[in-house]
């Protein structure tokens, strides 16, 4: 398909991709009671059905914001964007490591020395420019939708964000810069973050970019730079690890001074960060790499080495613990796999393009950022570190590598395999807290233009019927009784995915009126502010698929105090699960939610063998789709 520039001189598919719908308002509010009911109380729930029900009464105040939103749709190309990022990210105050920030974790790479790592990230840097310069010749492949509704074009904006966003913190709520112009203005230099020091890395020279003999030896500087005390500045970094809020106040303090503008006009226009860690001496387990990818491992260790507002961090740990850090407001997941993929095939994939000693040039050395720091500044160092550190010790990060099947089995069974897994989650929460709570599973909506995300609600009744029947100990149900409702589950998840790709789930519309309502200065309707509404927001279990093709895993931290984090990547034979929590909240505990859910990938795929069994029970006794009992740990 042809790409087209739009009039701000972005490429979209043909411009054949069709506005986001705006769903009927009453199948919105019979949805939302739909996927509410069973979750709060009957006399609340009564409460909310009124509530519902006055505000979508004809001539009633849900008519009206309709009406506007519809006008709205008219007039932009994304009616949802701005509503939906500013909710999601830019008015979000919390740090954004864990909280926030997606990583990708690489696996364990086996450094010989020094010299190795360095060489490995000069091959990454390489990739990244690379990259780059098919995002600028506009040269990537359009992407095709995978899994339901398959073979739909999807919308590439989200790529043409990697390189020139920047994350500025605000005081109530930050903003995000995207720099769409001409190619001549486009950042030329990456920073380099080195024992928390940081450089600027010219990557061109002379007009030519640098080859990777010319990157390994500036990185080599770099080094050896990084490593006269006497230089040392403070470790700036940690202020980006804090609450948006502190950290748009201590901007406001850097500022003051002009060698710490300057230094930070470098950072804001960088193309991207690499971050070259020191050793954390921890044993690289999966959960250990994905605890360090997430948090540095705080301020004793790689904490600081980081600048958070900047979309794309790359990190190469000295000790072979590497992977991305990405700030999550200018782009979904898919973004961070398709370039770590692409990434980590360079890496392996090609010979060492190491260029002849007489062809290489001696490029001008790195220069280090220079910042002034006076005691209120270093009293914010301090305490910004001190958060940090709360933040590390608060983690509670469980991976399981669930290896007794994985995607090809649930095929068999004729089954998607993401519903599969969402009932899994399911029955594992409610075997933990014998309750289900609003789950939220991002959908993408790139179907549309300027599509991001809705949410599924995996929450469903026909889950909770299910996982009722499951843990039901007067064991009243037979196996053809579970077989039935499990089959509902999975096709009420599979629906409402299908409707939310099609940009017919309900959080975006109920958003959207809200906001709009806001906007005309009307007074704030009464659905909005019924503690249904906050409840079904709270969203105690956040979940999210992330498919790798190369081996490696994405993972993020709890967006409620008392929430989980559960990421999964499911491959054809297992199933990788990164799931978070929080320590203080004793109400929570990954290692727990682990077992419960390894159990219930168990039970289901027990129950499927059973049922199976029984309906080919004259056949021969060799059952294709049963697999030998074995623990998933």
């Amino acid at each position: 398909m042809p790409i087209m520039e739009k009039e701000t001189g972005r490429a979209t598919v043909g411009q054949a991709l069709p506005k986001v719908p705006l769903p009927p308002l009453k199948q919105t509010l019979d949805t939302y009671l739909k996927c509410v009911q069973h979750l709060v109380k009957e006399e609340q729930f009564k409460k909310t059905k009124a509530i519902a029900e006055k505000f979508g009464a004809p001539g009633g105040v849900g008519e009206v914001l309709q009406k506007k939103l519809l006008e709205r749709r008219d007039k932009t190309t994304n009616w949802i964007y701005d509503y939906w990022l500013e909710d999601m990210y830019l008015n979000n105050r919390l740090a954004l490591p864990v909280n926030s920030s997606p990583v990708m974790v690489f696996p364990k790479q086996t450094f010989r020395d020094q010299k190795d790592a360095l060489r490995f990230a000069a091959r990454l840097v390489r990739g990244v420019l690379d990259y780059k310069a098919l995002i600028d010749a506009r040269a990537l492949p359009v992407d095709f939708a995978r899994g339901q509704l398959a073979g739909t074009p999807l919308c590439m904006e989200q790529y043409y964000r990697i390189f020139n966003s920047y994350r500025y913190p605000g005081l109530k709520t930050d903003t995000l810069k995207v720099q769409m112009k001409a190619a001549s203005s486009a950042p030329e230099h990456i920073i380099v973050a080195c024992k928390n020091q940081f450089f600027v890395l010219d990557v061109v020279a002379n007009s030519k970019q640098l080859n990777e003999t010319e990157i390994l030896s500036q990185l080599e500087k770099i080094m050896k730079m990084s490593e006269n005390a006497e230089e040392r500045l403070p470790p700036l970094g940690v202020l980006t690890s804090d609450g948006r809020t502190e950290w748009a106040q201590a901007r406001d303090a850097l500022t003051k001074d002009q060698t710490n503008r300057d230094s930070l006009a470098l950072m804001e226009s960088c193309m991207c960060v690499l971050c070259l860690d020191e050793p954390c001496g921890l044993e690289a387990r999966d959960t250990t790499r994905a605890v360090l990818m997430l948090h540095g491992g705080g301020r004793e260790k790689n904490g600081a080495n980081r600048w958070y507002d900047k979309s794309m961090q790359f990190v190469v740990g000295m000790d072979g613990v590497c992977g991305v850090v990405c700030d999550h407001s200018p782009f979904e997941g898919i973004v961070m796999v398709q370039l770590s993929e692409y990434l980590m095939k360079y890496i392996t994939g090609s010979p060492c393009k190491m260029a002849r000693a007489s062809s290489i040039r001696d490029p001008p050395p790195p220069k280090r950022l220079l910042w002034k720091c006076n005691p209120h500044i270093q009293g914010l160092l301090a305490a910004s570190g001190d958060r940090l550190q709360r933040l590390v010790d608060n983690l509670d990060m469980d991976v399981l590598n669930f290896n007794v099947y994985g995607k090809d089995l649930i095929k068999k069974l004729k089954m998607s395999p993401d519903a599969f897994i969402q009932v899994a989650l399911q029955l594992a929460f409610y075997k933990c807290n014998k309750r289900l709570v609003s789950t939220y599973e991002s959908a993408s909506i790139r179907r549309f233009q300027d599509g991001r995300v809705d949410n599924i609600r995996s929450a469903t009744p026909e889950a909770l019927a299910f996982v009722m029947s499951m843990t039901d100990e007067r064991g009243t149900f037979t196996d053809s009784e579970q077989m039935k409702r499990l089959r509902d589950a999975i096709n009420a998840q599979t629906n409402y995915t299908i409707a939310a790709i099609t940009g017919m789930a309900i959080d975006n519309h109920l958003l959207g009126l809200l906001r709009i309502a806001k906007e005309f200065n009307m007074e704030k309707p009464e659905i909005f502010s019924d503690e249904t509404y906050s409840s079904s927001n709270q969203f105690i279990l956040s979940t999210s698929q992330v498919t790798t093709t190369v081996e490696m895993f994405c993972c993020y931290g709890p967006v409620v105090p008392n929430g989980y984090g559960a990421c999964y990547n499911p491959q054809s034979d297992h199933i990788i699960f990164c799931v978070s929590s929080f320590w203080e909240n004793t109400g929570t505990s990954s290692a727990v939610f682990v077992k419960a859910l390894n159990e219930s990938l168990l039970e289901i795929r027990d129950l499927c063998n059973r049922s199976s069994a029984a309906a080919t029970k004259p056949a021969a006794s060799g059952q294709g789709a049963s697999l030998p009992y074995k623990s998933g740990k």
